[in-house]
C-alpha cells in the first residue's frame, strides 16, 4: 500500500530534509526540525505524489488516504493532549500548502480549523478568554469561506468595518468578546446568504474541504503565473501540511513573528525579523498591524519606539536565538523562519532557505565561506547568475537633488524610476506598451504577481519588511519601499497624496529601496563599484571555470567596460556599427552609390583611417587579449538614407545627381534582407570592402607591435555556407596581409575563421574547418535560420508557444538545445575531426544566458562571448557549469 501521509512532532518524524521532492519544502523541513529536537507543533504531511494522483484521477483521492489521515491525526491528538472536534478540549489545526520550491503566498492556507459553534465554547473555557476564542472563530470563518467556499473576503471586511463604525472603534484590538461573538453570527449569516447553505460545522468536513482547497490552489492563476516566472514545473505538485495550531493571540505572554538568520536585504550577519505581541501569523505578513523589531539593536538603529522581542521576552528570545544558530549551522545556509510564542513557550512553525537580494546572496555566500560553514565551490553555486544583474546596473547618484515625497521601509534594495500605476493589471498593460512603471499599492497580494514582475519597482503604504511585497520584490530583484504610511492612496481617483502634494497616474517617481525614500521625478544614477565580496567571489569563479569569457564590443567604452568586468578578449567586434558615425556615414554611402570599383575604392580610402584607429583603440584596451573582428555583415541598403535631404548630401559627395542615389537605393532593396546580399556575399561581389577592412586591421596591429605590444587579430568572415566562399575570402585576406607586411617591413600573427550561422555551414563544418582556424557560433542568426523564424517578428506568437509548451523558453533568449544545440554539437564534432585544435566559441545573445552557457560547457566550447554587463554573469555561469550545476535560463 502506498504511504501517502508522513507524521512529525514529539521529537521525531517519519520524514527528513532530503525528502523535499516527496514532502515539499515545508514538510521536509518540519520533519527535519522535529528530528533535531526543536519544538515543532505536531502534524503530518500529505505527499506531493497525492497531488499528482488527485489531478490524474478527476480530483479524487485513493481509498486508503482517509485511514492514513485519521491515524496521523490520532498521533497529533496524543502529543497535544487534545482531541479534534472535542467540545471540551478541542484540537485545532492549520492546513497549509508546501511545494518543493518555495512559492510564498501563491497557494492557500487555512488556520484555526476545527472551530464550530460548540468547540469555540470549549476553547473559551480552556483559555479562559472568550475574546480570544471568538476572535479565532471569526478569523477561521473568514479564511475558510474565502479559500474553500469561494465567498470573497471583502464581504467579511465590510461587516467588520461596519461594526467598528457603529461602536465607535478605530482599531480591531478595541473589540470585546461580545463584539466578536456578534460578528461571528454576522459572518455565518453572510455565508448562508451567499451560498444558500450554512457554514460547515463538522470538523471532518472542514478538514477535507481545506485539503481539497490546497490541492486545488496548485492550479490557481497566481500559482500558475508564479511557476511560469520562476520556471517551476506544474507536475511537481504540492504537499499539504496539517499541523496542530498554537496561538500567538491568547494574551500578552503570546506572540508571533517571522525572522531570518541573517539580513536578507544586505546579508549582514545579524538576527533580522519582526514580531507582534498577542497576534496570529497573518497579522505580521499582511501588514494589518505594524510589526515590532526582533532585536534591541535593530530597534535602536531604526529609531523605533515600540520595544523589541529581546526586551519584552528575553528568555524566549534567547531560545529563539539558539534555534537560529542551530538551524543555520545544520542547513549551512541563511534560514527564513516563522515562530509562535504561546503562553511563553516557543514553537517553530517553519524554516526554509531564505529568499534574499543579490547583494545579500553575495555577502552571505562569501561570509559563510570565510566562516568555514561552506567551501568555495558551494559559495559559487549559491549565487544565481541572473541575479547578478541587480549588482551590475546603476544606483541613485548620492549627489543628485532629491525631491522626497515620503519615506517608508527599505524592503528591497536598488533604485528605479517610472510612471505611477495603481493596479497590477494596469502595470502589465502599460509595460506592454514599453512604459517603465512603478506599481503603487496600499498593500500587495498574491494576485498582483504579474504586475509586480513587469514593474520597475514597488511602493506600498502598508506592511513591513517581511510583508508580501517585500518578500516577492526581493526574490524578483525589484526595488521596493514598503509601509510608507504618510502617503494616502486613492484607487478610484488613481492618485496618491503626500502631505499637500498629489501624484497622479502617469507621473514619474523614483524609489530608493536601500533607504526607503520615495522621490518625485527621475533621479540620476551612477555606475556600480564591483569590489569587496564581489571581487572575492569572482576570484573563486575564475579558479573553477574552464571556459573563457569574452565580450561583444566595438567601441572603446564597451571594450573598457568589458575589461572592468573581467572579459578575456573580444569575441565579436561588429564592424558595421562603426560606419554609422556621422563623420563616416557620408563616405560609406558614397561607396555604396558608386557604379564603378574605382569610385568604391576612393570612398573606402576615406574610411580606412577611421577603421584603422578603431582597431588601434580596441587592441590597446585589450592589451594582447584576443580580438575577433567580424567583417562587414549587413546588407548595404541599411546604410542608405531615407530622407531627400540626406540623399542630396550623398549625391553631392559622390558627384552624382539625386536620381542616381534614388535609383541605387531602389536597386539595393531586398524582400528578405536577412537572407539576402550580406555577409561574405558582399566580400565576394565587392572584394574591395573586405580588403580595406583587412588592411586597417593589419596596419593597426603593426602600429601596436612597433610599441612592443602583442596583438593577434582574429578575422571572422560572416555568413559562410560553403568552403569555397571562405577559401576566396581567406585568399583575399592573406594577399592584403602580405602586401601590408611588405610595405611596413614587419609581420604579425593572425587567424582567419568564420561564423557558423547557417545550417549548411554546421552540416559542412568538416569541410570548412580545413580552411577556418576558428568557429564562432552566431546563435542569433543560427536560431533564425534553423527554426525558420524571424527574431524581429516572432514576439506576438512566441509567448503563446511558451504557454502551450512548444518551446520552454524564448529560443532567442535561451538556446534551443534540441534543435540549434544539435547543430552546434554536430559542427563542433565535425570541425574538430578535421582540425583537432580548432578554437570554438559562441557570440550570440545566448553567450550571456546561464542555461545556454551550461550547454556550451557540455559541448566543450573554448569560450562564450556576451554583452559587457553580462560578463560577470557569464563568468559565474561558466564556473557553475564546470561544477555541474543545472542552470536555469534568465529568459
Amino acid at each position: 500500500m502506498t504511504k501517502w501521509v508522513y507524521s512529525f512532532g514529539g521529537g521525531s518524524a517519519e520524514g527528513r530534509a532530503e525528502m523535499k521532492n516527496l514532502l515539499g519544502g515545508k514538510g521536509a523541513n518540519l520533519a527535519e526540525m522535529a528530528n533535531l529536537g526543536i519544538p515543532v507543533p505536531p502534524g503530518f504531511t500529505i505527499t506531493t505524489e497525492l497531488c499528482t494522483y488527485y489531478y490524474a484521477n478527476g480530483q479524487s483521492y485513493p481509498a486508503e488516504l482517509k485511514g492514513q489521515v485519521a491515524e496521523a491525526l490520532v498521533a497529533v491528538e496524543t502529543i497535544m493532549g487534545a482531541k479534534f472536534g472535542d467540545v471540551v478540549n478541542p484540537l485545532l489545526v492549520s492546513v497549509r500548502s508546501g511545494a518543493r520550491a518555495s512559492m510564498p503566498g501563491m497557494m492557500d492556507t487555512v488556520l484555526n480549523l476545527g472551530l464550530n459553534d460548540a468547540t469555540v465554547e470549549g476553547l473559551a473555557k480552556r483559555s479562559n478568554d472568550d475574546r480570544f476564542a471568538y476572535d479565532s472563530y471569526r478569523r477561521f470563518i473568514q479564511m475558510y469561506s474565502d479559500v474553500v467556499l469561494g465567498v470573497d473576503h471583502h464581504h467579511f471586511e465590510e461587516l467588520l468595518e461596519a461594526l467598528k463604525e457603529d461602536a465607535g472603534y478605530s482599531l480591531d484590538t478595541e473589540l470585546k468578546a461580545a463584539d466578536w461573538r456578534k460578528l461571528v453570527g454576522a459572518y455565518k449569516a453572510k455565508v448562508e446568504e451567499q451560498l444558500g447553505r450554512p457554514f460547515p460545522q463538522d470538523p471532518q468536513d472542514q478538514l477535507w474541504g481545506a485539503i481539497g482547497a490546497v490541492f486545488g490552489s496548485w492550479m490557481n492563476q497566481r500559482a500558475i503565473t508564479y511557476r511560469r516566472l520562476h520556471e517551476i514545473p506544474a507536475d511537481w505538485g504540492t504537499a499539504v501540511n496539517v499541523q496542530a495550531m498554537v496561538f500567538g493571540n491568547m494574551g500578552n505572554d503570546c506572540a508571533t513573528g517571522v525572522c531570518f538568520t541573517r539580513d536578507p536585504s544586505t546579508g549582514r550577519n545579524m538576527f533580522y525579523g519582526e514580531y507582534l505581541v498577542n497576534a496570529q501569523g497573518e497579522d505580521v505578513v499582511a501588514g494589518i498591524r505594524t510589526p515590532q523589531y526582533l532585536t534591541k539593536a535593530a530597534r535602536e538603529e531604526a529609531h523605533a519606539e515600540l520595544p523589541s522581542m529581546e526586551e519584552v521576552m528575553p528568555a524566549v528570545f534567547a531560545e529563539l536565538d539558539a534555534v537560529r544558530h542551530t538551524l543555520e549551522k545544520h542547513y549551512t545556509d541563511m534560514q527564513d523562519m516563522e515562530f509562535t510564542v504561546q503562553q511563553s513557550k516557543l514553537w517553530m512553525l517553519q524554516t526554509r532557505t531564505g529568499k534574499r537580494t543579490a547583494e545579500a546572496a553575495l555577502k552571505i555566500a562569501v561570509d559563510m565561506c570565510r566562516e568555514g560553514l561552506i567551501g568555495k565551490e558551494k559559495a559559487v553555486q549559491r549565487i544565481d547568475p541572473g541575479a547578478l544583474d541587480q549588482l551590475l546596473h546603476p544606483t541613485l547618484d548620492p549627489k543628485a537633488k532629491r525631491d522626497v515625497l515620503g519615506r517608508g521601509l527599505p524592503a528591497s534594495p536598488g533604485a528605479a524610476s517610472g510612471k505611477v500605476v495603481f493596479s497590477a493589471d494596469d502595470a502589465e498593460v502599460w509595460a506592454q506598451k514599453g512604459e517603465k512603471v512603478i506599481l503603487v499599492r496600499i498593500e500587495t497580494s498574491p494576485e498582483d504577481i504579474g504586475g509586480m514582475h513587469v514593474a520597475q519597482g514597488i511602493l506600498t503604504t502598508r506592511g513591513g519588511m517581511t510583508s508580501h511585497a517585500a518578500v516577492v520584490a526581493r526574490g524578483m530583484g525589484r526595488p521596493c519601499v514598503a509601509g510608507c504610511g504618510e502617503l494616502r492612496v486613492d484607487y478610484a481617483a488613481k492618485r496618491f497624496k503626500a502631505g499637500d502634494r498629489i501624484v497622479n497616474e502617469g507621473d514619474v517617481i523614483t524609489l530608493d529601496g536601500s533607504t526607503g525614500e520615495v522621490m518625485s521625478g527621475a533621479v540620476p544614477t551612477i555606475q556600480p563599484a564591483l569590489t569587496g565580496d564581489f571581487a572575492a567571489l569572482m576570484v573563486w569563479v575564475d579558479e573553477i571555470r574552464t571556459m573563457k569569457v569574452r565580450a561583444n564590443a566595438e567601441t572603446p567604452l564597451d571594450a573598457a567596460t568589458a575589461r572592468k568586468f573581467g572579459a578575456e578578449g573580444i569575441g565579436l567586434c561588429r564592424t558595421e556599427h562603426m560606419f554609422f558615425d556621422p563623420k563616416r556615414i557620408i563616405a560609406m554611402r558614397e561607396m555604396i552609390v558608386a557604379s564603378e570599383e574605382s569610385g568604391r575604392r576612393t570612398a573606402l580610402a576615406k574610411l580606412l583611417p577611421f577603421q584603422r584607429q578603431d582597431f588601434v583603440d580596441l587592441f590597446e584596451i585589450m592589451e594582447g587579449l584576443p580580438v575577433t573582428i567580424r567583417l562587414l555583415d549587413p546588407p548595404l541598403h541599411e546604410f542608405l538614407p531615407n530622407s531627400e535631404d540626406e540623399m542630396n548630401e550623398v549625391a553631392r559627395a559622390a558627384g552624382v545627381d539625386l536620381a542616381t542615389v534614388k535609383g541605387r537605393t531602389a536597386q539595393l532593396h531586398e524582400s528578405n534582407p536577412m537572407l539576402g546580399h550580406r555577409g561574405c556575399r558582399l566580400g565576394i561581389t565587392y572584394p574591395e570592402i573586405y580588403e580595406m577592412q583587412a588592411q586597417a586591421i593589419f596596419e593597426a596591429a603593426i602600429l601596436l607591435a612597433d610599441k612592443g605590444q602583442t596583438v593577434v587579430p582574429e578575422i571572422m568572415v560572416p555568413l559562410v555556407g560553403t568552403k569555397k566562399e571562405l577559401d576566396l575570402m581567406k585568399a583575399s585576406i592573406d594577399k592584403v596581409a602580405q602586401r601590408v607586411f611588405a610595405e611596413k617591413g614587419k609581420s604579425v600573427p593572425y587567424h582567419v575563421g568564420t561564423m557558423i550561422e547557417l545550417p549548411r555551414a554546421a552540416l559542412r563544418a568538416g569541410d570548412i574547418a580545413a580552411t577556418a582556424e576558428f568557429f564562432s557560433f552566431g546563435t542569433n542568426d543560427l536560431t533564425q535560420t534553423t527554426l525558420g523564424m524571424s527574431r524581429d517578428d516572432s514576439a506576438p506568437f512566441l509567448e503563446v508557444y511558451r504557454q502551450k509548451g512548444i518551446y520552454e523558453h524564448d529560443p532567442f533568449a535561451s538556446l534551443d538545445q534540441e534543435g540549434v544545440g544539435e547543430m552546434i554539437q554536430l559542427a563542433a564534432e565535425r570541425g574538430r575531426k578535421t582540425r583537432p585544435g580548432i578554437k570554438l566559441g559562441i557570440c550570440g545573445e545566448h553567450g550571456g544566458d546561464p542555461a545556454s552557457i551550461a550547454f556550451c560547457q557540455t559541448v566543450g566550447l573554448d569560450y562564450v562571448s556576451c554583452s559587457p554587463y553580462r560578463v560577470p554573469i557569464a563568468r559565474l555561469a561558466a564556473a557553475q557549469a564546470a561544477l555541474g550545476v543545472k542552470a536555469s535560463s534568465t529568459a
